[in-house]
């Protein structure tokens, strides 16, 4: 890969033609004055040393110089090229709770940002490994692949809010299990899940997911953030806090007894993340006993300068300008290097082939379009990123960055993308593909709402566009149904409730008509002591045996589902 640093000064080439125009001009005058003095031919053989050819070599050597100190000022660089090497590292992905408990403030600055420093410094200790990101609450997603781009880690490590989520709560068992299969296929490298939550674990099934991980050679490490005190949960922009069912203020707190259960079922070790760097040591320390393998990764490499290359042809150009004179030498009469057309022409393409051109952005934009074609998609990515660097108002250079990320499933990053490209296009149709694209990375991650809004801005640029519109309609039905299976699961806890409230009605009508059939049985006078006395243990037993039944339907176990949404 090749760029300038500096590419304002290129702005100087335009002196190249400009001289060449002048002295263009004073050639033909110098012409027009010799026919005044004779025949052309005639003053040719009169002037036998004169050659036709040597100025115009000379001047094209001086352009070439001058061309090459040009380039030599704006910075010409070598590099960021794409290259696999050898490492020797761990793989680990990190599953972070972003529910909305994690805004409490036991820990300062806050649960969720004291969890975004741990991971950037554990990033920033990383060397040799790969990592990966993913978010969970009452669902989970992959917010980054398995990579060794520590860069685009923190990239999308600063984009993180519990607002991503659709779905709150707290699913321990399925961020464990959505790791686990987020590692690469290769055998005998340490594999690690760490875990970075305050314990409330709303769904359960935590411990049988981290056992199976732990059976499938992965270690489960939990780091528990907040305090066993619990604190309330700011509501952000408001200044009140969050609230349960009942109008009671929630107070979250850490679950210290879950958290170690989970690490000790996956083979890992529990840390409790308070306001120091202690439990970062006690981290890495856990992770240096893992089996470390040799390991291939994908890096870029740095831009090296290159200016010293240019700065030597333009001083040979100069030194040959100076060797070669005006006339043709006595002692090389022979020598007929610049006596034909097609030589001297072949010369100074050869000299203007050695002056270093500037590649532009659009230059940059076709050949990641070669490589996206072919499926070169990390490629395709470098490319798109210089013409963006060269020209960040290049609006189809940003559109086709995000296609490449989004190729590579990185929808984070290729999201702002194309917020971006729409920002800069101008073309209504290119403008509606952006907002399409945004779209289909938003369904995916069943974002409806989000997805229908940037489909409709897709279509009120683009009416036209039959996939968008088809693409709306289903979001538009997803969205209902998402809808109506959160109501009917709230109906469902009503209802639960209600039927509680119901049966603990009939036991009291129950008990009610018990005591009236003792009373009746105890004002009859045809009925003997005996008989008394066998219906009253009769009733008493089935009094026992209700109780009992009620007691074991309350001692149940029932899973909850939406009823918190932190």
């Amino acid at each position: 890969m090749f760029r300038f640093a500096d590419p304002t000064y290129l702005y100087l080439l335009a002196l190249i033609p400009v001289l060449a125009l002048i002295r263009f001009l004073t050639y033909r005058n110098q012409k027009k004055r010799l026919r005044k003095f004779g025949d052309p031919k005639l003053l040719r053989e009169l002037m036998p040393d004169v050659s036709r050819f040597r100025p115009a070599v000379k001047f094209w050597m001086l352009q070439g110089a001058l061309a090459l100190l040009v380039a030599m000022l704006a910075r010409p660089q070598f590099g960021t090229k794409i290259s696999n090497e050898q490492r020797v590292g761990i793989e680990t992905i990190i599953a972070m709770d972003i529910s909305n408990s994690m805004y409490a403030e036991d820990i300062v600055p806050s649960r969720l940002d004291r969890s975004k420093m741990m991971v950037e410094n554990l990033v920033d200790h990383f060397t040799n490994d790969k990592i990966g990101l993913l978010v969970f609450a009452g669902d989970a997603f992959v917010q980054l692949p398995i990579t060794s781009d520590y860069v685009s880690a923190k990239m999308f490590l600063s984009s993180i809010d519990p607002s991503m989520m659709a779905t709150q709560g707290t699913d321990i068992a399925r961020a464990i299990d959505m790791a686990s299969h987020s590692f690469t296929q290769e055998e005998g490298i340490g594999k690690a899940i760490i875990v970075i939550t305050d314990g409330e674990d709303h769904e359960g099934g935590a411990l049988e997911a981290a056992e199976a991980a732990k059976k499938a050679g992965m270690r489960v490490y939990v780091l528990g953030v907040g305090s066993t005190q619990g604190a309330p949960i700011p509501i952000p922009g408001t200044g009140d806090y969050m609230k349960d069912n009942t109008g009671n203020t929630v107070m979250s707190a850490l679950n210290e007894d879950m958290c170690r259960q989970v690490a000790q079922a996956g083979g890992g070790a529990y840390i409790h993340v308070e306001n120091n760097s202690a439990a970062q040591d006690q981290l890495d320390n856990e992770l240096e006993k893992l089996s470390k393998k040799e390991t291939t990764s994908t890096v870029y490499s740095e831009f090296d300068e290159q200016f010293q290359a240019v700065a030597i042809l333009a001083l040979l150009l100069l030194i040959l300008e100076i060797c070669v004179y005006d006339r043709r030498s006595p002692l090389l009469k022979r020598l007929t290097l610049f006596g034909s057309k097609k030589k001297a022409a072949t010369m100074v393409l050869l000299l203007l082939a050695t002056t270093a051109s500037a590649q532009t952005d659009r230059q940059y934009i076709r050949e990641g379009n070669k490589q996206f074609r072919v499926g070169q998609y990390d490629k395709a990515e470098v490319s798109y990123r210089k013409a963006v660097e060269k020209n960040p108002k290049n609006a189809q250079a940003t559109y086709n960055l995000g296609n490449a990320l989004m190729a590579q499933k990185k929808d984070s990053a290729a999201v702002q993308q194309f917020e971006q490209a729409t920002r800069l296009e101008t073309n209504p149709l290119r403008k509606a593909a952006a907002y399409h694209n945004i779209g289909v990375v938003c369904q995916t991650h069943k974002m409806y709402g989000e997805a229908i809004d940037a489909y409709k801005q897709a279509l009120r640029l683009n009416p036209k566009d039959d996939e968008t519109r088809y693409n709306l309609v289903l979001c538009q039905r997803q969205k209902k149904k998402q809808d109506q299976n959160q109501q009917n699961n709230q109906n469902k806890d009503d209802q639960k409730k209600d039927d509680q409230k119901q049966n603990d009605k009939q036991q009291d009508q129950n008990k009610d008509k018990k005591d009236d059939k003792q009373q009746q049985q105890q004002q009859k006078p045809q009925m003997s002591k005996d008989n008394a006395e066998q219906l009253l243990n009769a009733a008493i037993q089935n009094e026992k045996m209700t109780q009992d039944k009620m007691k074991k339907q309350q001692q149940k176990p029932q899973r909850r589902n939406v009823l918190k949404n932190w």
